[in-house]
C-alpha cells in the first residue's frame, strides 16, 4: 500500500531510520518518560514504530485518509484520530497531562505551536521535527535575527532547545529547505505577574512592525501621556529583549 506525499498538506516523508529514532529518543526525559505520546501527521509511520516500542500510551492525529488507512493496516494496534489538529480540542484526546512529538507539517508548524500555548498546562514535555527557520525562531535568544513572536510567548513557558539539524535528502520529496528538531520543556513558570492576554498583544504589536522601536511599534496601544512612552525600553527594537522585559513593559501598561 502505497502512501502519497501531498503538497497541500505539506508532507515531506522522512526515509532515514537512524534519524527517525534519534528524533523520537528526544522525548524520553527523566520525570517524563511515562507520559502518554501524541503523535502528529505520523503519515508513513516512520516515526511511529520507534514510539511504539517505547511501551508508552500512544495516539496519532492524522487528516491525510491515505495515511490513516495505510497505518490502520501496518499497525492496527495505533489508535489514530483523523482530524485537522488544529480544529481538536486535544482534552478530547487526552484529559491528563501528555508528550507531544511529531515530524511537524511544513506548513502549519508555526500554527501547531501557536496552538501548543493554549494547552501548556497539559503539554509538559514537546520534541519534534520542523522547517530549520522556523525551530532556530523558536529558541532564538534576545539580540539575535531570528527572534520573533513565538520566542517570546514559547520561552515565557517553556525552556526551548535546538537539538540538532536534519539534511534536506532524507526526505521523500526533498523540501527546500533543511529541518531542525527541537525540543521545550514547560520551565516551571505558571504565573506571568501581569496580564497574560495583554502580554500577548504587547508582542504581537511589537513584532508586527519589528523595524521600528517600541515607542513606535507600541504607539497605538498606549494611551496620550501616558508614562510608558518614556519607560527606557522604548528605544529597543523589539527583538532585544528577553521574556521578562516583556513583562516590565506589560505591567507597566496596566498601571494608569
Amino acid at each position: 500500500m502505497n502512501v502519497r506525499p501531498k503538497k497541500a498538506l505539506g508532507q515531506h516523508f522522512l526515509t532515514d531510520m537512524s534519524v527517525a529514532a534519534r528524533i523520537a529518543d528526544t522525548i524520553d526525559l527523566p520525570g517524563y518518560d511515562r507520559l502518554p505520546i501524541l503523535e502528529i501527521g505520523p503519515g508513513t509511520g516512520v516515526l511511529t514504530r520507534f514510539l511504539l516500542d517505547k511501551g508508552r500510551e500512544l495516539k496519532c492525529i492524522e487528516l491525510d485518509s491515505e495515511s490513516v488507512r495505510y497505518l490502520a493496516a501496518v499497525y492496527p494496534q495505533l489508535p489514530v484520530i483523523e482530524a485537522d489538529f488544529l480544529r481538536l480540542d486535544l482534552r478530547d484526546v487526552y484529559p491528563g497531562p501528555f508528550a507531544l512529538i511529531g515530524n511537524y507539517p511544513y506548513n502549519i508548524s508555526s500554527q501547531i505551536f501557536f496552538k501548543l500555548l493554549d494547552y501548556k498546562e497539559q503539554i509538559p514535555v514537546c520534541t519534534g521535527m520542523l522547517q530549520r527557520e522556523v525551530a532556530e525562531r523558536i529558541c532564538a535568544a534576545p539580540g539575535t535575527k531570528a527572534r520573533g513572536i513565538l520566542s517570546v510567548l514559547l520561552q515565557a513557558w517553556y525552556d526551548c532547545e535546538y537539538l540538532f539539524t536534519v539534511s534536506e535528502h532524507v526526505f521523500n520529496p526533498p523540501p527546500k529547505v533543511k529541518s531542525g528538531v527541537l525540543r521545550l520543556v514547560r520551565n516551571g513558570v505558571t504565573d506571568l505577574g501581569c496580564d497574560e492576554a495583554l502580554f500577548k498583544k504587547v508582542v504581537k504589536t511589537a513584532f508586527g512592525q519589528r523595524r521600528k522601536t517600541l515607542r513606535n511599534s507600541l504607539g497605538s496601544l498606549i494611551p496620550a501621556g501616558h508614562p510608558l512612552r518614556d519607560h527606557h525600553l522604548m528605544s529597543e527594537r523589539p527583538e532585544r529583549l528577553s521574556v521578562a522585559q516583556f513583562i516590565e513593559l506589560t505591567r507597566a501598561l496596566e498601571t494608569p
